[in-house]
């Protein structure tokens, strides 16, 4: 009797720590799984999210290593896969294709090159004349160590710059650009004249969490809306004498927009609005000046506060924020911000927000609260996991916009 309790007790301390050992291991199995998954050819690897290994918990040091392999991989598969269009400066999304033209001016800096993309003018009118227009806008400004793109618009309509497939086709240079031009993702510039400004002012809120800063040259910004710039610094040139569509009036009542934003915000909506005395629609080059104003600035990806305002063309993602699919609606605006291990939803036009978090904005290790308004509506713990930072990366092949974890917030 005493040794099949003797036999007893040792199988179950040796079941003990077995059990022990592959919880100690759980992580590492993870991190060792995604190993195995990137070594297989992509065709065969199926989503990540649908792995075992995706939803594992991670220690802040593997979430480090996974955060490597699947920048690694992400790099070697736009290697593979993008170095074409590259090469032959032509961007093609279904049925449309962004043509490029592109100059390097100065040095590359030592995180990789400023991009500067510049919109050229022109719009509802026959494809020579946007055609010379590009020719035009490559030429007009030279930002110091920097690869200066100008794109041809897909269309010849009057608003070329702003229709929806411009985003996607946009967010696919940069990431092109991260990889093959070697460009620092936290230091991509938007800027454009005339029907390009009109884009300016349309892609700068919508698109805000790209840009390091975005400057506006004599456009309009017809149903753009400025609340979306809280985190972005933006310039507005316009000559004093351009009156077509009333583009000097309208750049002085957005100055005024901003000016309220950034007294009622303390620290948000750094602008500058200049309307150039006895100067009309052309402005002689003195809109330049707005250049080695954007290179001051480089773009933080994690703000403390968020001001999200959905545009008319809408979008799934906004700094660390989401929403799910069916959920992006034109005008739903989402206020949020985080200090130390909380995040409040001061405003939210959406039942259900996805708050993205990594180890730059708070200690993951720690529980974590969420507060939507006064009500509490999470706390706890928030886990790494490498679908997280898979799915992150996949929407937008920016290495530093991968987040860790993720809370799905509900009122």
């Amino acid at each position: 009797m005493r040794n099949r309790i003797r036999v007893w007790l040792a199988v179950w301390i040796v079941s003990f720590a077995f059990v022990a050992i592959v919880r100690a291991d759980a992580p590492a199995d993870a991190v060792k799984g995604l190993e195995t998954w990137l070594a297989k050819p992509v065709a065969e690897r199926g989503k990540i999210e649908d792995q075992s290994f995706a939803s594992v918990p991670l220690t802040k040091a593997q979430a480090e290593k996974a955060r490597v392999l699947l920048r690694d991989d992400h790099v070697k598969q736009i290697r593979a896969d993008r170095e074409k269009e590259w090469k032959d400066q032509a961007i093609t999304i279904g049925e449309h294709t962004l043509k490029l033209k592109e100059k390097t001016f100065g040095t590359k800096p030592e995180k990789g090159w400023n991009l500067f993309i510049s919109m050229h003018g022109g719009g509802n009118a026959a494809p020579r004349v946007n055609d010379q227009q590009w020719e035009n806008q490559i030429k007009l400004y030279q930002p110091k160590d920097s690869l200066y793109i100008a794109p041809r618009a897909p269309t010849n309509t009057w608003n070329l710059w702003h229709e929806s497939h411009i985003d996607d086709l946009f967010n696919r240079l940069i990431e092109d650009a991260i990889v093959l031009g070697d460009v620092d993702p936290n230091r991509v510039y938007i800027m454009g004249y005339s029907a390009g400004g009109d884009g300016v002012y349309q892609l700068a809120p919508r698109m805000a969490d790209r840009w390091a800063a975005a400057s506006m040259m004599a456009g309009h910004p017809n149903d753009a809306q400025p609340l979306g710039l809280r985190d972005l610094p933006f310039a507005i040139h316009v000559g004093a004498n351009d009156g077509g569509f009333n583009r000097n009036k309208v750049a002085a009542e957005w100055g005024k927009k901003l000016d309220a934003l950034a007294k009622a915000d303390p620290g948000g909506y750094v602008h500058v609005v200049k309307l150039h005395a006895g100067k009309g629609h052309w402005m002689d080059r003195e809109d330049a000046e707005a250049v080695p104003w954007m290179a001051t600035f480089t773009r933080n990806p994690i703000p403390a506060k968020v001001a999200w305002k959905q545009s008319t063309v809408t979008h799934p993602r906004f700094y660390w924020l989401a929403v799910a699919t069916g959920d992006e609606k034109a005008g739903a605006e989402i206020v949020a911000q985080y200090k130390g291990q909380e995040i409040t939803l001061d405003k939210s036009d959406v039942e259900r927000v996805k708050i993205r978090l990594d180890d730059r904005m708070m200690d993951l290790d720690q529980p974590v609260t969420v507060r939507w308004g006064d009500k509490k509506v999470f706390e706890g713990k928030a886990p790494r996991t490498i679908r997280v930072m898979g799915q992150t990366l996949s929407e937008r092949g920016d290495p530093q916009g991968i987040f860790e974890s993720e809370i799905d917030a509900k009122r």
